[in-house]
């Protein structure tokens, strides 16, 4: 089974440079609805795919489903279809940890650059509900890097992932999470929209899952 991820979300969904190993809990979401579906660890067939590019390898069939950060909502709706939500949470704001200026998605200025990943609802809510400049590239740690270099001065994702980001050695004591949530994302499993069996077998086994206390 051919599993779509992400691999620089520490906690999420990440892949160990040195090791090869992929740990997270998209990764083990991913390998609870392989096991459910009667599929070997060994069987799974893990494909990163950045943001921009996850409806589109959903329809072309690259992949069977895709377990990573993935926001529940109509526009994609339209292209595939989403069992879950499997986790809920809420759209955040990271800064260098000197900056005081920044305290929330309401003190950003026209200044003021913000980073996250291309073809992410995070970036389009900073696009239509801020004045702020933006920056984008394909994957999340990217945005952290310019952050703790000092080129951009937030970066914005779910909270969770920004979290996780936060939690890394090599970031501590340099960023911070400011200001409160200031959306709910409903994350999802996305499969393709035309395959009912496949998303009523995952959406089987996340409620098995929560019911089950796992």
């Amino acid at each position: 089974i051919k599993v779509g991820v992400k691999e620089d979300q520490p906690g999420l969904g990440y892949l160990d440079p040195v090791t090869g190993d992929r740990t997270g809990f998209d990764v083990d979401i991913a390998r609870w609805m392989a096991a459910s579906l009667g599929v070997d660890p060994e069987k799974i067939e893990f494909q990163a795919i950045a943001s921009a590019n996850r409806e589109q390898a959903i329809v072309n069939g690259d992949i069977d489903y895709y377990v990573g950060t993935y926001s529940i909502t109509d526009k994609r709706k339209e292209q595939i279809s989403f069992a879950g939500p499997y986790f809920v949470t809420g759209q955040g704001l990271m800064v260098a940890s000197g900056n005081d200026k920044i305290t929330g998605k309401d003190s950003l200025t026209a200044e003021d650059i913000v980073c996250s990943a291309t073809g992410s609802t995070s970036i389009q809510r900073i696009k239509d509900e801020t004045p702020a400049q933006t920056k984008e590239y394909d994957t999340y740690s990217n945005c952290v890097e310019e952050l703790v270099n000092g080129t951009v001065d937030a970066v914005t994702t779910d909270d969770v992932i920004l979290a996780g980001f936060a939690a890394q050695p090599q970031f501590s004591g340099k960023v911070k999470l400011v200001g409160n949530p200031f959306s709910q994302e409903n994350l999802g499993v996305g499969v393709q929209k035309d395959n009912e069996q496949l998303c009523n077998q995952v959406t089987d086994a996340l409620k098995q899952m929560i019911d089950s206390g796992a």
